[in-house]
C-alpha cells in the first residue's frame, strides 16, 4: 500500500471540502472495497477522509411516505429495519443476499452503491483494463468472460456491477441525495447514477469530484410480492451470474430489474408491460439488445428462468 494522508471529518461540509482541496482523494466508511483496492495499488489515493463521524447514519420517514436513509447506515441495519422489511422486502432480501454477515456489519449504504466492479482483469494490474488505465484496452474482451455483461456493454468494457442492494433499489425507483464540494444539494434518480461504460468505463456514476452521498431516497410503499433471487456459483459470499429483483402486483403487473448482467442494474420499463405474458416475453424486450460472449451465453436462459421462477413464486 502506499503511503497516504489521513483525516476525519465531523460535518459533510468538511467532508467535502477536504476531499475537493487535494485532487484524488477518497472519502471512507467501511472501507470493505476501498481499502483492499488500496492493498493491490488499484486505488492510490493520496488523502484518505474518513465520514464514519459525519453522522448520516439514520433512517427516517419522508413527508411523502417514503423513507430517507442515511447514507452510513450500515447493510445490516438496513436489512433488519422493520419499516424496510415490512415496505421494501425486495431490499432486505438483497442485502441478505449479499457478501457475508462480518461485510454488511461494516458496509454503509453509500459505499454499497459506489464499490467497484470484480472483474477479474481488473483486479490483476498486469493485464490491460480500460477501467483501471484508460485507453489500454479490454482484457475480458476475448479473454475468460463467463461472468461479464451480456447487455449494455461496449468495445472498452464489459464489466458488470457486483451490488445487489443497487439492483433492488432500482426497481424500487430510489433516489440518491448528494452534497457537492460547494455546498449545493441535488438529487440523482437511481436509473441515472449508474453509467454505462461507453468510451468511458472509467467514468461509472454521475457523481463529481468532491460529491458526496448523504441518503438515499425510497418513495412510497408500492405493496406487491417482492422478491430478489440471485444465481451463483456457490450459496453465499459469491457474486450474482444473474439476479432478479422483482415487484409483483395482484393483477400481474409489476416491475423486474436485473443484476449481474450489465454495467449497471438493468431495468427496461417498457419490458414490464409484458408480465402478464410471462418471462420470457419481458426477456425479449428486456435483453433485445443483449451481446453474449461465448462464455457467457448461458445468462439469457438462466436469466429466463430465474424471472420464471420468481414469478411463479410471486404469483402462487
Amino acid at each position: 500500500m502506499r503511503p497516504f494522508t489521513f483525516e476525519r471529518a465531523t460535518t459533510p461540509a468538511q467532508a467535502t471540502a477536504a476531499v475537493a482541496a487535494r485532487p484524488g482523494a477518497k472519502f471512507v466508511a467501511g472501507g470493505t472495497n476501498l481499502l483492499d483496492l488500496m492493498k493491490l495499488q488499484i486505488e492510490v489515493p493520496a488523502h484518505v477522509v474518513d465520514v464514519t463521524g459525519i453522522g448520516l447514519d439514520q433512517i427516517e420517514r419522508t413527508t411523502e411516505g417514503g423513507l430517507r436513509i442515511g447514507a452510513l447506515v450500515r447493510n445490516t441495519d438496513l436489512a433488519a429495519d422493520r419499516a424496510v422489511r415490512r415496505d421494501y422486502g425486495v431490499l432486505s432480501r438483497a442485502l441478505l443476499a449479499g457478501a457475508s454477515g462480518q461485510l454488511r456489519n461494516m458496509a454503509t449504504t453509500a459505499g454499497n452503491l459506489l464499490q467497484r466492479t470484480r472483474c477479474p482483469y481488473f483486479y490483476d494490474t498486469n493485464m490491460p483494463c480500460n477501467k483501471r488505465v484508460p485507453g489500454s484496452g479490454c482484457s475480458a474482451i476475448g479473454g475468460f468472460s463467463r461472468q461479464h455483461a451480456v447487455v449494455g456493454a461496449s468495445d472498452a468494457c464489459i464489466a458488470t456491477h457486483p451490488s445487489d442492494m443497487a439492483v433492488a433499489l432500482r426497481v424500487l425507483d430510489a433516489s440518491v441525495e448528494t452534497t457537492r464540494a460547494d455546498g449545493t444539494r441535488r438529487v440523482i434518480p437511481m436509473a441515472d447514477f449508474h453509467k454505462l461504460p461507453g468510451n468511458t468505463p472509467h467514468i461509472e456514476t454521475e457523481l463529481q469530484p468532491g460529491e458526496l452521498i448523504t441518503a438515499v431516497t425510497l418513495p412510497r410503499p408500492v405493496g406487491g410480492v417482492q422478491v430478489y433471487r440471485k444465481m451463483r456459483d456457490r450459496a453465499s459470499y459469491a457474486f450474482a451470474l444473474v439476479s432478479v429483483a422483482a415487484i409483483v402486483q395482484r393483477d400481474g403487473t409489476g416491475r423486474v430489474a436485473l443484476g449481474g448482467v450489465a454495467h449497471k442494474p438493468w431495468r427496461v420499463e417498457a419490458a414490464e408491460a409484458e408480465l402478464p405474458r410471462g418471462a420470457t416475453a419481458v426477456m425479449r424486450r428486456l435483453l433485445a439488445d443483449a451481446r453474449p460472449t461465448p462464455d457467457n451465453t448461458f445468462k439469457l436462459q438462466l436469466a429466463d428462468r430465474t424471472l420464471a421462477s420468481v414469478l411463479a413464486q410471486a404469483r402462487s
